[in-house]
């Protein structure tokens, strides 16, 4: 069985911001994907050490989660931990949204043994669609937008995402679900930032995600001066109802 305190624990990667605002390891690399220790793999959000600082500027996104996905072992306790919270839960249908939501979602889906449903950006569907804009992390305008032949009023759904920041996005994907009738019973990233649009959801709908609450302020502040912490006081990790 997994712990669920973060006991005695330093994670390996530590980054500092450079003069062009690059995220640099200042120390060891993430932990290596082919050999991870089998004491860390006993503590819940292990995985996290994984995640690659940005090494190629502000036009970027400032961490890459998607490491993580490349050890076996890692993906499937990421998707049991994001998938816990709703195991009591009434649903129907898994939604992720473009692109990397596809990745979680999908593997959500086969966790509960649901569908799966695509929340595409606009262009890329040849069906009869409904859209939504937004406004993205990088404060981008956009569009998103989703087959209309699937979603009726009460599907039950989890909506899922790699991370959610601004916020933006996400509540997007919501008012896209629910125009269609859909009842989002959840949402789930592997970080949910504490952003005045993060708060929001966090507030408005049973949320999970894999942060422990003692490294949370780090990921608010996106600037991991270092993730040599010790864990010790870190609380269980628990849905927000």
């Amino acid at each position: 069985m997994k712990l669920l305190l973060l006991s005695s624990v330093e994670m390996k990667v530590s980054m500092l911001r450079s003069p062009s605002g690059v995220l640099t390891p200042a120390s060891p690399v993430p932990m290596d994907v082919w050999n991870t220790s089998a004491n860390r793999r006993n503590i819940r959000g292990w995985y996290l050490d994984l995640m690659s600082p940005n090494t190629r500027g502000s036009n970027f996104s400032w961490l890459d989660p998607s490491r993580l996905y490349c050890n076996s072992e890692a993906l499937s306790d990421c998707i049991e931990d994001l998938c816990e919270p709703f195991l009591s839960d009434d649903i129907d249908l898994v939604v992720g949204i473009e692109a990397m939501g596809f990745i979680l979602g999908a593997a959500a889906a086969a966790y509960f043994r649901k569908g799966f449903l695509a929340v595409r950006k606009s262009g890329h569907l040849c069906v009869n669609t409904n859209s939504e804009p937004y406004t993205d992390y990088t404060g981008k305008q956009k569009t998103m937008e989703v087959r209309t032949d699937v979603v009726e009023k009460g599907t039950r759904l989890l909506i899922v995402d790699q991370w959610i920041e601004t916020g933006g996005t996400m509540q997007a994907a919501i008012r896209l679900m629910e125009k269609l009738g859909g009842i989002v019973i959840g949402v789930a990233a592997i970080c949910i930032e504490e952003t005045e649009g993060g708060k929001t959801i966090m507030q408005e709908y049973k949320t999970s995600s894999c942060v422990p609450k003692s490294l949370q302020p780090k990921f608010n502040e996106h600037c991991l001066a270092s993730l040599h912490n010790t864990l010790d006081n870190a609380s269980p990790m628990k849905a927000n109802v």
